[in-house]
């Protein structure tokens, strides 16, 4: 119903006007209808439709009198009129009155619950919307990777831990897993720290990017001072954690100027990066010291083993318990040092007889529990059988109880018993193994003298003047042997002859047959020489950087080594350091060698010097460019780029910058020779954009041997 309009009234006069005009024409046209009633009904209808409307407007002045002047609208809100057109009062909410049960929903806001009602019903209760922290997706992430950091220190399996961390996904949250790795290795054991620096070098690149290692760092820099609240020496730690990364090629060096701008000069974060700064990565051979700071737990010296090997053995024979004993020799970690364990129980045993028996059980059943190998039992009682000589002077009865001994154990079976035949056969000494051992002794003796006198023409004379040339494996392996057990100089020397020998004097199988023989004994080496493995590791990797040996030949050693074979394990790693990001560079200063430089950076500075002289620079200016590179073994690559451009460049004046470094020493035959080899081997692809590479080839080598540059046994066969 329209609401009423001030003066009363329910509709205006254009309304009125309107509803006039519909009944006019409904008049009409029900006089033009027989059926419909007459025109005087229609009017009849209009005049009842008026009376009815004076009566709202006098029904709507009265309420408006009764409520006391107040607007028409809000008294007719509670009147209803009947059909006689009576008025009626109705109540407000119209329900609820006396005898009735109330409307359907009847409310009372008065209402409250009793929990002792025995019709109490606790769903009844109000809703009460209590607050609870919200779960964000750097949360999840930082609760995952807990658990996966402390199963990698548990079982050090970097595959397992790269797969982990790529099903969490979230690439850009993996700074927070570099902070965390990090945090939680600094408040660990040595073993962990180098676990940790192993994963970061790992991940790098394939599951982490340069940026979240970056960040990750930064993180920890800001974060220091909270840290060496729990870890006393954390700026220490994190200082070398970060020049181990820098090391690892996984942090530029510039990182370190880069922090400095935003850290305060007051942080502890400062104080790590000026530790890492001028502590660590300003150190001589700081690679190399700072790659072992963390493997001091694996790398122990003999002494030190002998020393724990020793004190073991004497607790065991005082209290007797062989599970604790075993559990001790296990947790050495040295299992290629296990023969030094039987040797010394052998003595004991000997110089006790009453821990003979103690001895006898626990070798047995260090045997029986896979503990010692075969191979390193039989070991140690060949290195006992050796002493028993000098144990005779003590113990006269020596002999005679070690025969019964050995008796016992093969017949118990924890000592093979081809340790007998063995034993014999190492008595038997012919006129070949005379020949050997003086060959032995004056490879030993012409090694010494090259380590000091560093003239490698004058150690190729006095091999040729030595003959044997079927030995030469064997020189291989005194050399490399000798200079494990030596300072990095030596180490580097003995890489830098091997490419020099490899060029004039030996080839490609001798070398490959002197390194299955170093693998082969690698078990022995470790006598005197705990990480012999890891030294192998980098002579067989340096080997393939200096094109002594090819990747190929590590398929070839493999093939060659018998099952089992520790140094499998070590061919293992260095075909990964061979193969690794930036293996030349690293590589090629492993021992202090070189400067430092990638293989690629050097090439390209090889290239531009040639370029620059064959555009008409000085020959003197550009001799002295190639001496700057500080890197002799490499001058090969001059050599090959040299005559590779002289056959682009159609411009045979660098020819004539060969023959001065020759002339001035700066480039040996040998280098000479490599270098020429290297052409040689690549001329079928030379030959698909210089069509004539071979004739110009032949021409460059007959020139290089009538100048006496390249040696006269250079033959050109294998490609031509």
């Amino acid at each position: 119903m329209a609401s009423p309009r001030k003066d009363g009234g329910f509709l205006t006069q254009e309304q009125r006007e309107k509803l006039r005009i519909a009944v006019q024409n409904a008049e009409t046209l029900s006089l033009a209808s027989p059926r419909s009633p007459t025109g005087a009904t229609t009017s009849a209808l209009l005049q009842q439709y008026e009376e009815q409307l004076e009566q709202k407007r006098a029904a709507a002045a009265a309420a408006a009198a009764a409520g006391g002047g107040g607007g028409g609208g809000g008294g007719l809100r509670h009147v209803r009129r009947s059909h006689s057109g009576k008025t009626i009062k109705v109540k407000k909410d119209g329900a609820g009155g006396k005898g009735t049960w109330g409307k359907l929903i009847d409310t009372d806001a008065d209402a409250c619950l009793d929990r002792n009602d025995p019709n109490y019903d606790s769903g009844e209760e109000p809703y009460e919307l209590v607050e609870a922290p919200v779960s964000t997706p750097l949360d999840d992430y930082k609760k995952s990777v807990v658990p996966i950091i402390e199963e990698y220190f548990s079982n050090g399996d970097v595959k397992l831990a790269a797969s982990d961390l790529k099903e969490l996904g979230y690439d850009d949250f993996h700074r927070y897993f570099v902070k965390k790795l990090v945090s939680m290795a600094m408040d660990r054991h040595d073993k962990e720290k180098e676990m940790a620096s192993v994963l970061l070098s790992s991940l790098y690149g394939n599951v982490i990017g340069s940026t979240q290692i970056r960040l990750g760092f930064l993180l920890l820099l800001e974060a220091v001072d909270d840290l060496a609240v729990d870890i006393p020496d954390a700026v220490d730690v994190l200082a070398l954690f970060i020049a181990r990364a820098v090391v690892d090629d996984i942090l530029p060096p510039a990182f370190l100027s880069k922090a400095k701008g935003s850290l305060s000069e007051s942080s502890k974060g400062m104080q790590v990066v000026q530790i890492a700064e001028k502590s660590y990565l300003s150190a001589p051979h700081h690679a190399e010291l700072i790659e072992r700071r963390w493997g001091g737990s694996t790398h122990i010296t003999v002494e030190e083993a002998k020393k724990r090997i020793t004190d073991l053995l004497k607790e065991y024979i005082k209290n007797g318990d062989t599970a604790e004993a075993c559990r001790c020799i296990r947790e050495l970690a040295v299992p290629f040092f296990h023969h030094e364990v039987v040797k010394r129980a052998l003595t004991l045993g000997m110089e006790s007889p009453v821990s003979e028996t103690l001895v006898v059980k626990l070798l047995k059943e260090a045997s029986e529990e896979c503990l010692i190998s075969s191979s390193q039992m039989m070991k140690g009682f060949s290195r006992f059988a050796e002493s028993l000589d000098d144990l005779t002077l003590d113990i006269p009865s020596a002999k005679s109880e070690f025969q019964l001994l050995v008796s016992k154990a093969i017949s118990e079976g924890w000592l093979d018993s081809s340790y007998v035949r063995s034993s014999v056969n190492g008595d038997v000494e012919d006129d070949e193994h005379e020949k050997l051992a003086r060959y032995k002794r004056e490879a030993v003796s012409i090694i010494h003298e090259y380590f000091l006198s560093d003239d490698t023409p004058e150690l190729i004379r006095s091999l040729k003047e030595l003959g044997y040339p079927e030995y030469n494996p064997i020189f291989i392996k005194k050399l490399i042997t000798i200079a494990m057990d030596r300072k990095n100089r030596e180490k580097e020397m003995a890489s830098v002859l091997l490419s020099s020998l490899s060029m004039e004097l030996f080839s490609t199988e001798d070398i490959a047959k002197g390194f299955i023989m170093l693998l082969e004994s690698a078990e022995d080496t470790a006598l005197d020489i705990l990480d012999a493995s890891d030294e192998l590791g980098l002579f067989l990797a340096r080997a393939v950087i200096d094109d002594v040996l090819v990747p190929l030949n590590f398929d070839e050693i493999n093939s060659k080594l018998p099952p089992n074979c520790s140094g499998a394990e070590t061919l293992n790693m260095a075909r990964s350091l061979a193969s690794a990001r930036h293996a030349g560079e690293r590589l090629l200063r492993c021992w202090g060698g070189g400067t430092g430089w990638a293989v690629e950076d050097t090439k390209d500075k090889i290239t531009n010097l040639l370029e620059e002289y064959e555009s008409g620079g000085d020959v003197g200016e550009a001799c002295n460019c190639i001496r700057e590179l500080g890197m002799s073994f490499f001058n090969h690559e001059v050599v090959k780029k040299a005559l590779v451009m002289a056959m682009e460049k159609k411009n045979e004046r660098i020819l004539a910058l060969l023959q001065e470094c020759f002339g001035e020493g700066i480039i040996t035959i040998n280098q000479m020779t490599k270098g020429f080899s290297r052409v040689r081997d690549g001329l079928d692809d030379l030959a698909l954009d210089i069509p004539d590479a071979r004739e110009k080839f032949l021409s460059y080598v007959e020139y290089a041997k009538k100048s006496g540059w390249l040696l006269p046994s250079f033959s050109i066969a294998a490609s031509i």
